[in-house]
């Protein structure tokens, strides 16, 4: 299937399936990689899943893109522009509209499948418009509260199911940070899963084989 030209650019794997109901599964790479990253995982996924993996819309020099900068100041330390992480919050949003409708997926079987950066943005999504997503792959990521739409908790969570795992020694985002996310899931009504892996900042084979049966599971 050839790409449509949408407002993220983007690989697609279609689905086995040819008519009704198409499952689909949207890939967020993390800062600095793109589109090509995570797609490495489509053809070992379930074959009814149309995989989208998108390309983060900040192009970073030399190469590579962000879903939103990471700056590392001498005086303020590491810190993260939240205003762009919010745009692009809402950039995946239409971009899954765009993508459905265009290539005839069906909208209520949503997942979101995310690592590090695009494993915040994931969430971002996920929490803050659980009426669209159904499940999210959560890996090397966190919850940053900050970016989550105003008035979020006052929405309906309960149909979202979450798969979250970490490395437990990674040492681009700690582990602490993840093993934040199951009390807040919880306090939300969300159904989860949090793994722990003796890895870094990466996706073990264990990690790849455990999350795949997980959301075989759930489409």
């Amino acid at each position: 299937m050839t790409t449509a030209p949408l407002s993220l650019e983007h690989l697609i794997r279609p689905s086995s399936l040819t008519s009704g109901k198409i499952p689909v599964l949207f890939m967020f790479h993390g800062y600095g990689s793109n589109e090509e990253d995570l797609f490495s995982f489509a053809p070992e996924l379930p074959e009814k899943l149309c995989v989208i993996s998108a390309r983060a819309p900040y192009p970073m020099e030399p190469f590579g893109h962000a879903w939103y900068a990471i700056n590392f100041d001498a005086v303020q330390g590491k810190w993260s522009d939240n205003e762009q992480a919010i745009a692009s919050r809402e950039k995946i949003i239409a971009f899954i509209d765009e993508a459905c409708k265009t290539y005839g997926l069906d909208s209520e079987q949503i997942t979101l499948l995310g690592f590090s950066q695009g494993t915040i943005l994931s969430y971002a999504v996920g929490l803050s418009y659980p009426e669209k997503i159904k499940n999210i792959i959560a890996l090397s990521g966190y919850i940053n509260e900050d970016i989550l739409l105003d008035g979020y908790r006052n929405k309906e969570h309960s149909k979202l199911n979450v798969y979250a795992s970490h490395g437990q020694v990674d040492q681009v985002i700690p582990s602490e940070w993840a093993q934040r996310a199951p009390g807040f899931l919880k306090e939300l009504g969300i159904a989860h899963v949090y793994e722990e892996f003796p890895v870094g900042h990466g996706v073990s084979p264990e990690n790849f084989y455990s999350f795949k049966k997980w959301l075989e599971e759930r489409i």
